[in-house]
């Protein structure tokens, strides 16, 4: 009864705010909206030899200046359109791909596109490997190579039980630094000529966490392969007795490594992952690290992306990369461009027995659930796009634009118009005092 007063409330309110007996359409939502982008499926295939991308380049710094972490089940090729409608230069990067699922997709007919594909306009794009066998790596990059990447990364960071525990990959790897460069090599030479192969790391794993243990870790890859660029999570990882989420958490951060890994290895580029959440944190671990340490190339931030994708994103190539201006002037313009890809692309791949297309609405709705994060009624907007793709999600004619249509009646007109700002919590400590580790003095990421 409470939860029926409390609609009802609401419900006057929205009517209050928007004019009696007034039902705004998503038509009119965006009836200002840019022009459409280009999200038809001629510009979402393979790149072919003779079409190569053209890609836009930032007005300023490294393309790879803030890159959107890869995260499971979330930075699926839907996510990377949000990300990139939002920002036309942050490096964007998939899930990680299992290399024998790569392979093992080639073998038995399976479209690969499902796992590699991506539209032409989201380039900038870093293709994630897993595994720990040189041969299959090599396999699995070379399989990539007709997508056009603009990188491929092993991962040899993550601490997932799955991963470093029965996979014999990840995180466990940084225990097997030639084995390490090995895949890296194999994997350089399948890439197409000018790719990059990069390797994501922690600073330690379990009882092999002293920076002297990081150093070897990084000279041997970089005697040992052709690889001189860094993802490094500045915290260690421990396999046992914590979850992934823990090792997100736990181990303490050790920023300080970064810059004195970079210090130590000028020739290679190192990119700082962990703790930062907002664009201040970004700029301020390029420009204001210690006085002492190396240069840090970029920033990856992760969980932030998906929590707040608005805030972390809208603002970014103005404030990072130095544009004039940003993709989206607002909320209510990307909606617009986000539903025409969702909904050119819904049930590409088909669908399943029990009637789903794939992707399904819901696919195409889940990376943009947090977009009115910090929003008055973000909650209630967030149920009733539930509630409506649990009551039509089945039905043919059901698009994201028909889902938007009918609940974002719960948005406000001052929202939806409000330009892109940067939003968060900085968690880059400026005057904090550095304590830059240094070989053979026993430091410990304890």
């Amino acid at each position: 009864v409470a939860r029926a007063h409390g609609e009802a409330r609401m419900a006057m309110k929205m009517r209050r705010l928007h004019g009696v007996g007034s039902r705004r359409t998503f038509a009119r939502v965006v009836a200002h909206a840019a022009p459409a982008w280009p999200w038809a499926s001629d510009v979402y295939v393979r790149r072919a030899a003779d079409a190569p991308v053209v890609r836009a380049k930032p007005a300023v710094g490294h393309a790879s200046a803030l890159s959107v972490a890869p995260m499971m089940e979330y930075t699926t090729t839907h996510f990377r359109v949000m990300c990139r409608l939002m920002s036309k230069y942050a490096w964007l990067w998939t899930e990680m791909e299992v290399d024998q699922t790569l392979t093992h997709a080639v073998e038995d007919g399976t479209r690969v596109d499902r796992f590699l594909d991506y539209p032409v306009a989201t380039a900038a794009t870093v293709l994630q490997l897993g595994g720990s066998s040189p041969e299959i790596l090599g396999r699995a990059t070379a399989i990539s190579a007709p997508y056009g990447y603009e990188e491929i990364n092993l991962n040899s960071g993550c601490p997932s039980p799955k991963v470093a525990g029965k996979g014999c990959f990840g995180a466990a790897l940084m225990m097997e630094p030639a084995l390490v460069a090995e895949c890296l090599a194999a994997m350089a030479e399948n890439a197409p000529d000018g790719t990059p192969v990069s390797v994501k790391c922690r600073i330690g794993v379990d009882d092999v966490d002293g920076y002297d243990d990081f150093c070897r870790y990084v000279e041997t890859i970089v005697a040992q392969s052709p690889t001189r660029r860094f993802y490094v999570h500045a915290r260690k990882a421990i396999l046992a007795g914590l979850s992934p989420a823990e090792n997100r958490t736990v181990p303490p951060l050790r920023h300080d490594w970064a810059y004195a890994i970079a210090r130590d290895f000028p020739e290679c580029e190192f990119h700082l992952n962990g703790g930062l959440k907002t664009l201040n944190d970004v700029s301020n671990a390029l420009t204001r690290g210690p006085a002492d340490g190396g240069r840090i190339h970029g920033v990856m931030i992760g969980r932030q992306a998906h929590a707040d994708p608005w805030g972390l994103l809208s603002a970014a190539d103005t404030e990072i990369y130095g544009a004039e201006s940003n993709p989206c002037p607002s909320r209510r313009v990307f909606l617009q461009r986000y539903a025409e890809y969702a909904d050119e692309n819904i049930g590409r791949f088909g669908t399943t027995k029990d009637g789903y297309r794939v992707p399904s609405v819901r696919h195409m709705m889940h990376p943009i659930q947090n977009l009115f994060h910090g929003c008055a009624n973000n909650k209630l907007w967030r149920r009733l796009v539930d509630e409506e793709l649990q009551k039509r999600a089945k039905r043919p004619e059901t698009t994201v634009a028909s889902i938007l249509d009918a609940t974002l009646v719960a948005i406000s007109d001052e929202d939806l118009d409000a330009p892109p700002g940067a939003a968060g919590v900085d968690a880059f400590d400026i005057d904090r005092e550095w304590d830059l580790p240094r070989r053979g003095a026993g430091y410990l990421a304890r």
